[in-house]
């Protein structure tokens, strides 16, 4: 009788995985499964681990695929040609939010996971856009919409969906579940067989997927596979803190949860050694970081406590609390990082302040927020109470003034000053397309769906946005000016996402920090006035290598002065540098 051949490193790796997830299914047939369905040669080598598939010229650019039209044109064409001419110089990743056919929350649920939506373009285009930029796709992963295909067979009671959708019992403990949505947990539904009460974290539209299903796993695989071969390399794992569930516990956040990513991650690498995975999980800044794991499940994780706590800090005029986090934050380790953002196509989220804004301050925060035309949206807690969840608002207007004395002359200052901060930062920056344009609130599209998220995912007429970053206007104003801060940025060794970073102390109402190359050849400090009023320093403060010379980066104004005082403007910044290197 012939022997097995034994195991690749790969099969033990997947078979350790599975026996986790399935314990009383066979893992052997399962992992050979997986490897078939993904097209996966067993003895495909393992990538090195601890590699950094990234560097300080990398910059993230998070858009919808239409929300740039032009006339006699497909929104996905439009988007590459404008990013293609005009920010060619600045973004190497382009993050396209869902692009499938979707019932509601703008593509969040996808009808069919296979598919371009035709009113934005085709596949094609998706495979264009790869051969000039990263590009990251979104994997709706926890969810899917309740008018696709596999929901309709759930109710009827054929494959593929009969047994895809997670059921729970209405009479079972639920209380503990940790809810992002103010809607009830379940949805009843009229199936073939049966009234049944599905799982539906976020709205009714959107039906949980149930991964205790092996069926369920295989059908991630072929998608994701699909987008590998479109070019896609960049993975959001969208909503992946809730993707199991366990009655009696807050199913978020579960072991076996963190077990899949595992799983998933080391297939995709295994099939491209260059993509990268992203988990969104808008929670507690202590649980965000358990999805680095060690080094073997995100690469990046969104930094979700930096948009909340830098608007606090810029509205406030104090930085204490954005200075505490930061130096509380673990460096990444090599081979992971940071995902920097300030603004996006959701709202600012509220949970991950929790532990580091009191209940005041964040009141204070909510109410400024609402005066500059922001809403906010609610989840049901534990006790079923309702709480603050995130703020509805443009980045734009969310810095138009103060928490003393509201809007104020110093807009354009506080708003560059926000993504200085932002892109000098250890990680990698994702800016949203509208905060490269200054877009206002955009009222009349609340208004038209009836969402407050709309309020920031403002539709431009790229014929419209042309005139008005061509014509004197804030819109070309933060244009320009946004550009040539990240084309400096993309330059510098001492932003690598891996960087050293030290929070340097100069009290609150100076924030600032040292970055060092990984060669250690350069040093940079940076310095913010995060206020409204003149704020001086001395150079004595930083402890400037004597031997070399100092320039800021920004004005090429130098520093020779080791003992010279300097007072920053309002909002007005310095990247402060022992050698300066050009875009190339």
């Amino acid at each position: 009788m012939e022997e097995a051949a034994p195991l690749s490193q790969l099969e033990q790796r997947l078979i350790g995985h599975l026996q986790i997830l399935y314990p009383h299914l066979d893992a052997g047939e399962l992992t050979r499964n997986c490897l078939n369905t993904f097209g996966l040669d067993p003895k495909t080598d393992s990538p090195k681990p601890h590699r950094n598939i990234w560097d300080q010229s990398d910059i993230m650019l998070i858009t919808y695929a239409d929300t740039l039209r032009k006339d006699g044109d497909t929104p996905l064409n439009t988007l590459h040609d404008f990013v293609k001419t005009e920010l060619s110089e600045c973004i190497s990743v382009v993050h396209l939010l869902p692009f499938f056919p979707y019932s509601s929350d703008d593509g969040f649920s996808v009808m069919d996971y296979t598919s371009v939506n035709p009113s934005s373009g085709k596949w094609r285009n998706i495979t264009e856009l790869s051969q000039d930029f990263k590009v990251m796709g979104d994997l709706v992963i926890n969810h899917c919409s309740s008018r696709s295909m596999w929901f309709e067979n759930y109710k009827a009671g054929v494959e593929p969906g009969a047994s895809y959708f997670y059921e729970a019992d209405p009479n079972a403990d639920l209380s503990n579940v940790v809810r992002p949505r103010m809607s009830p947990l379940l949805r009843e539904v009229q199936t073939k067989n049966g009234t049944k009460y599905v799982w539906c974290t976020f709205s009714h539209d959107q039906v949980d997927l149930n991964f205790e299903n092996p069926k369920v796993l295989m059908e991630f695989l072929r998608i994701i596979r699909l987008y590998l071969e479109k070019g896609i390399r960049w993975f959001r794992l969208d909503a992946v803190a809730f993707l199991w569930k366990s009655p009696g516990t807050s199913s978020i956040n579960l072991p076996n949860t963190h077990e899949m990513i595992r799983l998933l991650r080391l297939m995709i690498e295994h099939y491209a050694p260059d993509a990268v995975i992203i988990t969104e999980t808008n929670i507690p800044n202590r649980e965000n970081l358990t999805y680095f794991g060690n080094a073997n499940e995100a690469h990046l994780i969104y930094n979700f406590s930096l948009p909340p706590l830098l608007i606090n800090t810029l509205v406030s005029g104090s930085c204490e609390h954005l200075k505490d986090w930061l130096m509380r934050m673990p460096p990444a380790q090599q081979g992971t990082t940071y995902l920097n953002f300030v603004a996006s196509h959701d709202g600012v989220g509220l949970r991950p302040t929790e532990g580091l804004l009191s209940e005041w301050e964040l009141d204070n925060l909510i109410n400024t927020m609402k005066r500059f035309g922001g809403k906010i949206s609610s989840r049901t807690s534990v006790t079923g109470e309702a709480k603050p969840y995130e703020i509805n608002i443009s980045l734009w207007d969310a810095l138009s003034g103060s928490v003393s004395k509201g809007p104020d002359q110093w807009h354009f200052a506080r708003f560059m000053c926000a993504a200085g901060i932002q892109l000098a930062l250890e990680g990698l920056p994702a800016f949203y397309i509208h905060s490269l344009f200054g877009t206002e609130n955009d009222y009349q599209r609340v208004e038209n769906t009836g969402h407050f998220r709309s309020i920031n995912r403002h539709i431009w007429n790229v014929d419209d946005l042309e005139h008005r970053l061509n014509t004197p206007t804030h819109h070309q104003k933060v244009f320009h000016a946004m550009r040539n801060l990240i084309q400096i940025r993309r330059a510098q060794p001492a932003f690598h996402p891996n960087a050293t970073q030290y929070i340097l102390h100069t009290g609150n109402k100076l924030f600032a920090f040292w970055r060092q190359s990984l060669d250690r050849r350069q040093s940079l400090f940076a310095i913010y006035n995060i206020t409204d009023e003149p704020q001086s320093f001395n150079l004595a403060e930083l402890n400037l290598i004597a031997t070399d010379d100092w320039t800021d980066l920004i004005t090429d104004q130098k520093y020779e002065d080791r003992m010279a005082q300097v007072t920053l403007m309002p909002y007005q910044f310095l990247w402060l540098a022992n050698k300066k290197s050009k875009a190339k």
